[in-house]
C-alpha cells in the first residue's frame, strides 16, 4: 500500500506539472494546445539521450531537456502565432505527430537504441547514494519540490503585466489586446515557451522516474489525460490542474493496486470519460474554479 501510494503521488506529481504547463497555456491564454505531450517527449528523449547514451551528468541531461522543450515551443508558435484558436489546436498535434514519428525512426548511434526500442538504463540521480529503500521517498520529495517551483513560477507569471496580458487575449480575443497596443503573437510564442519548459521539466522527471522511455509512451492519449486534469480540476485555477492531476491519476492506475481483470481495468479510461462529462454538465468551472480577481478597488475581491 505505501509503495503504491508512493508511486502515485509521485506519477501525479510528474503530470501534475504537465497540468501546470497546459493551464498556463490554456486556462490563462486561452491556447486550446492538442500538443502537449510533444513538450514531455522531448524533455524526457533530450536527457535521456544525454545520460544514457553519451554518459553526460543528469543535471547537465535535465538542464537540455528543460531548454530544448522551451526551443520546441518557440519553434512550433512561430510559424502559428497568428492561427486562429481551431488552426492552433490541429497544427499542435500535427507537430506532436510529427515528433513522435521522428523520435520513432531515429536511433541513438545502436541500431537498438532509440526508434522502436527506446532508450533505456536512463540513470537516476542520487541512486548510489540515497539507501535503496528510501529512494522512493527520495524521489517523491524531489518530485513535489519540483512542483512546489513550478506552480509558484505560473502564479508569479500570471499575477504579473505579462500575465494579466495573457489573460487580455483569452477573454477580449485578439482585438482586445491590440487594442491597448499589445504584441498578441509574442504573448503566443512566450506562453507555449514557458509552458513547453515547464511540461519539459515534467519529461526530464519522468524519464529518470521509470527508466526507459519509447515513442509508445508518448501518444496522444497522454495529451488528452492531461486536458482532463485542466478540465476536472477547473480551467484557469493552478490550483484545480494539481487536484485534477492527482484524480485523474488515481483512477487511471487503480488497476495496477486493486489487480482487476483485463476486462475491467480496460473500462478505466471509459470512467475518466464519464467524469470529464459530468464535471462539464454540473460542474463546468471544475472541481476548484478560476479566482476572479477584480482590480481599482480599495476592497478588491480576489
Amino acid at each position: 500500500m505505501i509503495a503504491f501510494l508512493i508511486y502515485l503521488i509521485t506519477i501525479a506529481g510528474i503530470y501534475g506539472i504537465m497540468s501546470l504547463s497546459l493551464s498556463l497555456q490554456y486556462g490563462q491564454t486561452g491556447l486550446v494546445n492538442f500538443g502537449q505531450v510533444v513538450f514531455f517527449m522531448m524533455g524526457a528523449y533530450v536527457t535521456a539521450g544525454l545520460t544514457s547514451v553519451l554518459g553526460w551528468p543528469i543535471i547537465v541531461g535535465a538542464i537540455a531537456g528543460i531548454i530544448a522543450a522551451a526551443l520546441l515551443g518557440m519553434l512550433m508558435a512561430l510559424p502559428i502565432g497568428d492561427l486562429k484558436q481551431d488552426y492552433w489546436a490541429i497544427a499542435t498535434l500535427v507537430v506532436a505527430e510529427l515528433v513522435r514519428v521522428i523520435f520513432l525512426n531515429t536511433n541513438f548511434g545502436d541500431p537498438y537504441v532509440g526508434a522502436s526500442y527506446g532508450v533505456s538504463d536512463i540513470p537516476s540521480p542520487l541512486y548510489n547514494v540515497i539507501p535503496h529503500h528510501l529512494y522512493g521517498y527520495f524521489y517523491l520529495a524531489l518530485v513535489l519540490a519540483c512542483v512546489v517551483l513550478c506552480y509558484a513560477l505560473v502564479v508569479w507569471a500570471c499575477r504579473s503585466p505579462f500575465g494579466r496580458l495573457l489573460k487580455s487575449v483569452r477573454e477580449g480575443g485578439d482585438e482586445v489586446a491590440r487594442a491597448l497596443g499589445k504584441d498578441v503573437r509574442r504573448a503566443r510564442i512566450s506562453s507555449l515557451v514557458l509552458g513547453g519548459a515547464i511540461a519539459g521539466l515534467g519529461g526530464v522527471l519522468y524519464a529518470h522516474f521509470v527508466g526507459f522511455i519509447a515513442p509508445k509512451y508518448f501518444l496522444p492519449l497522454e495529451t488528452f489525460l492531461v486536458w482532463g486534469m485542466v478540465i476536472v480540476g477547473g480551467s484557469g485555477n493552478h490550483l484545480g490542474a494539481l487536484c485534477g492531476a492527482v484524480i485523474i491519476q488515481a483512477i487511471y492506475n487503480a488497476t495496477r493496486f486493486f489487480d482487476l481483470p483485463a476486462e475491467l481495468a480496460a473500462l478505466r479510461m471509459v470512467a475518466i470519460g464519464l467524469l470529464i462529462i459530468l464535471v462539464i454538465l454540473y460542474m463546468p468551472k471544475g472541481l476548484v474554479p478560476e479566482r476572479r480577481r477584480r482590480y481599482g478597488g480599495r476592497h478588491a475581491e480576489r
